[in-house]
């Protein structure tokens, strides 16, 4: 009996870190959409700089917040903070009218 509920909670508390983790999981397209932007020239040279820079920002608070092991809640809106205000710039510069001449 103590051995099954000792498991039981041995589960429950990894399934509990795991979703903390997941939380402040990288975004796998920022990379892709940056690319995109440039290919397509919706993006210029500094554009996509200052973009690729933004989201090198928020990649280091989501490595700095999981350095402890423990993703605090401050440490996740910081992180949510970086990611979304990273995106914002990220759509602007694409819509902005400017555009790079493709050759």
């Amino acid at each position: 009996m103590k051995t099954s509920l000792f498991a039981c909670a041995a589960a429950l508390s990894l399934l509990a870190s795991t979703a903390a983790f997941s939380q402040v999981a990288p975004r796998a397209n920022d990379q892709a959409r940056i690319r995109q932007g440039v290919r397509s020239g919706q993006l210029t040279r500094a554009e996509a700089a200052r973009a690729q820079a933004q989201q090198a920002d928020a990649r280091h608070a989501r490595q700095a917040a999981r350095a402890d092991g423990v993703v605090t809640p401050a440490e996740r809106r910081v992180v949510r903070h970086e990611e979304k205000q990273a995106d914002r710039v990220l759509y602007r510069q694409k819509h902005d009218g400017q555009t790079r001449k493709i050759r």
